[in-house]
């Protein structure tokens, strides 16, 4: 594919010419008005819609397909890399300018910019545009049915409400609510409603095993409509639907596509601390849409916007079954790493394990850092086999932790990649190493969420084993209190 093009009567045309530039040092030009008499290639409708590809992403239309439906007003490009005071990639947003680089590119035959920022979703550089639809909309099935017939409380049939009503007046809302609140549920009846006025619905998450946990939920609470779940190395990429549950980072090739933004664990890494990402978010939404944020654990920035009346927020401070949220315990264990590295656990962590063991009972114990996870898992090995470790590299993470589910392991070690959006029934939790930077008041009031979740066991131990108690520790004890506390004043919760 050779991409250079000249300007002819304000339109883009294809050109091997040394007149010819890469897309990106052209001036502005015309994009044709959309001829109703042409006879647009269906399948690249629906694969293009709603997004903004490169020419790569398109590989199976050939690139004068492509632009024949330029030429028709069907597609738009444009410029991928822009250089004004400084210089943009168009796709992620960036402006860091070391992250961008050079190099001699087979395609323009000269000297190409591309941005370092988002590689992994494929190359942007000045001679790619970006491709989005400019054609007619899909036709959207009739609305399908709300099959989850559950019952809200209280607290839950509250936010659900005032979701409803974002999705109707196109406004922006926080869902605060405690871990195990079931947000989840709280989205059904706005996701229901937005559906049925022909709106398309994304839910985005940070996480992977975010999307893997909640996938199989919303196919089941909208069983007449293909839920489509995308993260790196889906089956479902290239297929359309009007409810997309996704990771965050393939926000990236979405282009003015949804009616309705579902942020999910808005406050967790890498979203959090990666503009991209919120750039992502951004551009994905149609220019009127809804953006519903949801999070146990708010930041500081959501916290002060909601204080100063600029975002609605609806806090939900219990749990659907009424019962309190489990309170940390704080064990001091000594120099945990020097125990570790003379390969023995530390006597209070040894102990609680060895009572897990006894009682068959599943927990979790998080590490803060990955060289941690595998000697922890040796060591345990000496009392159990039945241990395995898991973390953000870990090839077989997936398989691992649906083993756990499945109660094939009796302890998960792990670093924070799971301290959300992970269930199992019937936990306890240990976190070693309590005090490390890492574990900040979210982290851990999201890693304690692990624990009661469910009506059937709705208590369980957690515990902070420490090297001396720092302010994030208490804060987020401290936070889990409080919300134990209101929901008591509120008569949420069991007393």
């Amino acid at each position: 594919m050779f991409l250079r093009f000249i300007l002819h009567d304000n339109q883009l045309v294809p050109n091997g010419s040394q007149e010819a530039q890469a897309i990106s040092r052209l001036p502005e030009w015309h994009t044709p008005a959309v001829n109703p008499t042409f006879s647009f290639n269906a399948s690249l409708q629906q694969f293009l819609v709603g997004k903004q590809l490169l020419p790569d992403e398109l590989a199976s239309f050939s690139f004068s397909t492509l632009h024949e439906h330029y030429e028709q007003g069907y597609i738009h490009y444009q410029k991928s890399i822009v250089k004004k005071d400084v210089m943009t990639c168009m796709r992620c947003g960036n402006q860091q300018q070391h992250l961008f680089a050079s190099f001699h590119c087979g395609r323009c035959y000269s000297t190409c910019t591309y941005c370092r920022a988002c590689i992994g979703m494929g190359r942007v550089s000045e001679c790619t545009p970006l491709i989005a639809w400019k054609g007619p909309p899909l036709r959207e099935v009739s609305s399908p049915t709300l099959t989850w017939k559950g019952k809200l409380s209280p607290a839950q049939q509250t936010a659900s409400s005032q979701m409803v009503e974002a999705v109707h007046s196109k406004q922006e809302l926080l869902v605060w609510a405690v871990c195990g609140a079931g947000k989840t549920e709280v989205l059904f009846e706005g996701i229901s409603k937005a559906l049925a006025l022909g709106k398309s619905v994304c839910v985005a998450t940070p996480r992977t095993d975010v999307v893997l946990e909640l996938h199989p939920r919303l196919q089941q609470a909208f069983q007449e409509l293909e839920v489509v779940a995308l993260y790196g190395g889906s089956a479902d990429k290239g297929k359309h639907s009007s409810l997309i549950l996704t990771t965050t980072h393939q926000l990236l090739r979405y282009y003015e596509a949804f009616d309705v933004m579902i942020i999910d664990e808005v406050d967790a890494f890498p979203y959090s601390a990666e503009p991209m990402l919120q750039y992502a978010a951004h551009k994905a939404r149609k220019a009127e849409s809804t953006l519903i944020y949801l999070t146990a654990t708010p930041s500081e920035s959501l916290k002060q916007q909601v204080k100063e009346n600029k975002l609605a927020a609806v806090k939900i401070p219990a749990r659907y079954h009424r019962y309190p949220i489990p309170i940390p315990r704080f064990v001091w264990c000594g120099n945990w790493q020097k125990r570790l590295v003379k390969k023995k656990l530390p006597f209070t962590v040894l102990n609680w394990i060895k009572q897990r063991v006894c009682d068959d009972k599943q927990c979790f114990v998080f590490v803060p850092k990955v060289k941690w996870v595998q000697p922890v898992v040796e060591l345990i090995q000496q009392l159990t086999p039945r241990v395995a470790g898991v973390h953000a590299e870990d090839k077989e993470r997936k398989e691992k932790v649906k083993a756990f589910r499945e109660q094939q392991y009796t302890i998960l070690v792990t670093t924070t990649i799971l301290e959300r959006g992970v269930t199992v029934p019937n936990i306890d939790v240990a976190v070693v190493g309590a005090e490390n930077e890492i574990f900040t008041e979210s982290a851990l009031v999201q890693i304690s969420g692990r624990v009661g979740r469910s009506a059937n066991f709705p208590t369980g131990d957690v515990v902070f084993f420490h090297y001396g108690q720092t302010v994030e520790m208490k804060k987020a004890k401290k936070h889990m209190v409080d919300m134990n506390d209101m929901a008591k004043k509120q008569g949420l919760i069991q007393i």
